[in-house]
């Protein structure tokens, strides 16, 4: 008998929206994975922590989080061992994800690996997109309008086709390409139904217009609103 991989989304930030069932898995499960840079915690072990006891056999998978991504495949790769160890020992192994575990999550690189090795079970996690809306008291989408999740990363050409194919977007992971979007809505007369949510349920969250949105951190988005 192995042991059973659950992806567990943690939520956007604030604790309190961490589900019932992943606090009761945080509290059973013997092991626990997550993202972290190359020094210190992690965000998702950060949100997770009010619900985490002593003792547990922790994994952190250290990542530099630049943006070429070049130490990626060798952090899951090594972290994809270890977390196999425990599994083939018969031990449960939950991964922390911010957010929901496949969406946009770091549990996919885990799940790519070894899914076809264990048993996995994934527990849903409130997403920032979500999070953000209620935050900002407007509607993701309504009736039969479409939305569109657009990676900030993403050429302008690619982000302009989504925008002019949906009558809403999320566009995530703002930060450092603010200026680039905010040219790019203004110019499709989108400005003005954008709103900006940075750091969404975190005490230091932020709400403001995309004309008064300079230096964005990675945690913030822009809900462009039916």
């Amino acid at each position: 008998m192995t042991g059973t991989l659950w992806g567990i989304g943690v939520g956007p930030g604030d604790p309190e929206l961490i589900t019932h069932k992943a606090t009761r898995l945080l509290e059973r499960l013997p092991v626990l994975a997550w993202p972290a840079p190359l020094e210190g915690e992690g965000f998702a072990r950060t949100i997770a922590a009010p619900f985490i006891p002593a003792g547990k056999t922790e994994i952190a998978i250290r990542l530099s989080f630049a943006p070429d991504r070049a130490d990626t495949d060798a952090a899951y790769d090594g972290a994809c061992r270890a977390i196999a160890s425990h599994l083939e020992a018969g031990r449960d192994v939950g991964v922390l994800c911010e957010g929901d575990p496949l969406f946009f999550g770091s549990f996919i690189y885990v799940l790519a690996r070894l899914k076809d090795r264990f048993p996995v079970a994934v527990v849903p996690g409130v997403s920032s997109p979500m999070a953000a809306a209620a935050a900002a008291l407007q509607p993701l989408t309504l009736l039969d309008n479409a939305l569109a999740v657009i990676p900030a990363t993403a050429p302008d050409a690619r982000i302009e086709a989504l925008l002019q194919a949906s009558d809403a977007a999320v566009i995530m992971k703002v930060g450092r390409h603010r200026a680039r979007l905010a040219a790019l809505l203004t110019r499709l007369g989108l400005a003005s139904r954008a709103v900006v949510v940075e750091r969404a349920t975190l005490s230091d969250q932020r709400i403001v217009a995309l004309s008064d949105s300079a230096d964005l951190s990675y945690f913030s988005l822009i809900l462009v609103h039916p």
